[in-house]
């Protein structure tokens, strides 16, 4: 595979940029990507910092050619294939994602990973440190983002408080996943209501297939969390489908459960802060890119799954 000598290396966990492109065409040209739309006079061509960059997402109406995956691959961007506003993505390489492709990943994680995996009872034990970590992440986000209290987002909140530590209480009496993951479901039920009521969107129901944006700009959001999450998982070489939690669906579940670290933190109220702002999709969307790179949210994910690999093979 050709490297690329001319970049500086930038670690994965300090990138910045996801892209979500339409309506374009992706070239490789004079050793850079780049991205060519067509206005109705002119052609104008834009650069993909391509060392900075995580995850692109191909939406309708694009085309990529050969030259630049293989640049793409060389730079460890992972692409994925999606329908219009990011959403749903279309089945690739590890079901959801066009992976860059490369023998010379770490070996360690993934054997810590599998040393615990294939015990049921150790399993359940990572996804209960997976929701531990996620709870703490959220308390410690938003007790210190001032944009999230203003919009009346607190950790001393009473209905988010309790809903926080009614959670935290039940996870260590679940005897499964399958009541690990019923008493999740309870949690973001209660962080929809919660943002509802402070966003005055009192009717909000969760439905992916809804067009209200709320309910878009979840799904958009979570789409980029799992761009991330897709990247935590290439990098450290961990196959998408040792799920501790969502696996028993989805083949490409660990990224569901990975993307879970920071979706609640991160995408959640800001979906609804935007809807009632009455924001564009690419408004959004740079908040939602705003947020991982001021919260360090891929560094927060590399950090909580290596640590999972580490206690994973003490169990």
């Amino acid at each position: 595979m050709e490297q690329l000598t001319d970049l500086k290396a930038i670690l994965h966990s300090k990138r910045a940029n996801i892209y979500y492109l339409e309506m374009c065409r992706v070239m490789q040209k004079d050793g850079r990507v780049l991205y060519l739309t067509e206005a109705k006079e002119e052609k104008q061509y834009w650069n993909i910092p391509i060392a900075n960059t995580t995850v692109i997402l191909l939406g309708t109406g694009t085309s990529i050619t050969q030259a630049a995956v293989r640049m793409l691959a060389s730079a460890g961007v992972l692409i994925g294939f999606s329908g219009g506003g990011g959403t749903p993505l279309i089945a690739a390489n590890e079901i959801e994602w066009l992976s860059p492709q490369s023998e010379y990943r770490p070996t360690e994680y993934v054997q810590s990973w599998l040393s615990f995996w294939f015990d049921e009872g150790k399993r359940l034990q990572v996804a209960k440190k997976f929701q531990q970590l996620r709870i703490e992440y959220l308390k410690r986000i938003w007790g210190k983002d001032r944009e999230l209290q203003a919009e009346g987002f607190s950790v001393d909140d009473k209905d988010i408080e309790q809903a926080l530590n009614l959670f935290a209480a039940k996870i260590g009496h679940c005897e499964n996943v399958t009541n690990l993951l019923l008493v999740e479901a309870q949690l973001t039920k209660s962080l929809y209501k919660s943002a509802a009521t402070r966003t005055k969107q009192i009717d909000f129901v969760r439905n992916y297939d809804s067009a209200d944006n709320a309910n878009a700009f979840l799904n958009h959001g979570n789409y980029l969390a799992y761009g991330l999450a897709a990247t935590t998982l290439w990098v450290l070489g961990i196959p998408h489908g040792f799920a501790v939690m969502h696996g028993k669906t989805r083949r490409g579940a660990l990224v569901f459960d990975v993307a879970d670290l920071v979706k609640d933190t991160l995408i959640l109220p800001w979906a609804f802060i935007c809807a009632k702002e009455q924001a564009t999709e690419q408004e959004f969307r740079q908040q939602c890119l705003q947020n991982f790179t001021q919260h360090q949210a891929l560094d927060f994910m590399f950090d909580a799954v290596k640590s999972l690999c580490e206690e994973g093979k003490s169990l």
